[in-house]
């Protein structure tokens, strides 16, 4: 934990200008442990109960920096900070996207994949999460255009597969079938459109996409889409703990 000063906390985390936190300071609105806090040069200790113990216009902290949170993406939308049109961004909080360090996605869904997305301005998680020598693999259920014909477990499991424009095979994944149409596919890397361009090699073609596993976290039923939720400690120990 270490101790900042609260015109540099709250402006870090999108409340406005340092001029702009002194004077909500000096107007008795940031409030720490029910006492007001009217001098912008006060050093705050960041802590993870931060939250719970300050509010700013009488409404709780937002999660100081090491914030990690899922999000439901839905169909649609972009991850991405510079596209045109909608994107995962905007289903935060707009104060949110002044944040330093800003928030980034874990990897990316295409903007015609949903499910679970991981969000985080921790760069150390992140890059642990992404990172191969991690080995978090990633569930989508797929919903195809045509019947499978039964070769495709076998051929996504080999280890052997080479999709298109490229020379190295993929590592092994699982594909567990649901009905002739569709399946959950299990991957271990993130290749660009991979999931899509694993289907292409063996002929179909993925009407619908949508992960709802990454390592042994899943995304709640309750989470609607458009919605996020912040991680706990055992949830981001969870991603690393495949089941």
């Amino acid at each position: 934990m270490i101790s900042v000063r609260l015109d540099r906390l709250l402006a870090n985390m999108g409340y406005g200008s340092r001029r702009e936190i002194a004077a909500l300071a000096a107007a008795g609105q940031v409030v720490l442990d029910g006492q007001a806090i009217r001098k912008a040069d006060t050093k705050v200790l960041v802590a993870r109960d931060l939250p719970a113990r300050m509010t700013v216009r009488g409404a709780p902290l937002d999660p100081p920096p090491g914030l990690a949170l899922m999000l439901h993406k839905p169909l649609g939308v972009t991850c991405s900070h510079k596209e045109v049109g909608a994107l995962v961004y905007d289903l935060l909080p707009q104060r949110w996207k002044a944040r330093e360090p800003a928030i980034s996605t874990v990897g990316r869904l295409d903007k015609e994949t949903s499910g679970l997305l991981l969000l985080t301005d921790d760069g150390e998680l992140l890059h642990r999460i992404i990172s191969p020598r991690s080995n978090v693999p990633k569930r989508y259920l797929v919903t195809l255009a045509r019947p499978m014909d039964g070769t495709e477990g076998a051929a996504f499991a080999a280890g052997t597969l080479v999709l298109e424009g490229e020379d190295k095979p993929l590592l092994p994944a699982e594909l567990e079938v649901h009905s002739p149409t569709q399946a959950h596919l299990t991957i271990h890397e993130g290749r660009y459109h991979q999931v899509r361009r694993m289907f292409a090699a063996v002929g179909n073609h993925v009407e619908a996409l949508h992960r709802d596993q990454v390592g042994g976290l899943d995304l709640p039923a309750d989470l609607a889409p458009g919605a996020f939720r912040m991680l706990d400690d055992a949830a981001i120990a969870a991603i690393f703990t495949p089941r």
